[in-house]
């Protein structure tokens, strides 16, 4: 079983900045793809970025140029760096990691104010 832990999430004001982390724990003998998902009232949880185990990534176009993801093997950690936050980044942020199954994070709200 693995434990995903977030943290980062907040209130911000546009043009700001929030930094999102996930750690992983628990029975990891090798972590694949990880990743980052949002999921805004009323609509479908989307993919946000994503990071292969050797460090290729892929954005929503939606966030290109504006977020960075990134890990730390070592510390089984993905991390969302979020620039230029807009009204419309708000959501639920979820992180999700891939083992032999994947497993998500219980979310958190990130909140933009215009």
């Amino acid at each position: 079983q693995v434990q995903l832990v977030e943290s980062g999430g907040g209130l911000v004001q546009a043009g700001g900045s929030l930094r999102l982390s996930c750690a992983a724990s628990g029975s990891i003998f090798s972590i694949n793809a990880m990743g980052w998902y949002r999921q805004a009232p009323g609509k479908q949880r989307e993919l946000v970025a994503a990071i292969t185990s050797g460090g290729s990534t892929n954005y929503a176009d939606s966030v290109k140029g504006r977020f960075t993801i990134s890990r730390d093997n070592a510390k089984n950690t993905v991390y969302l760096q979020m620039n230029s936050l807009k009204p419309e980044d708000t959501a639920v942020y979820y992180c999700r990691v891939t083992t032999i199954r994947a497993y998500w994070g219980q979310g958190t709200q990130v909140t933009v104010s215009s």
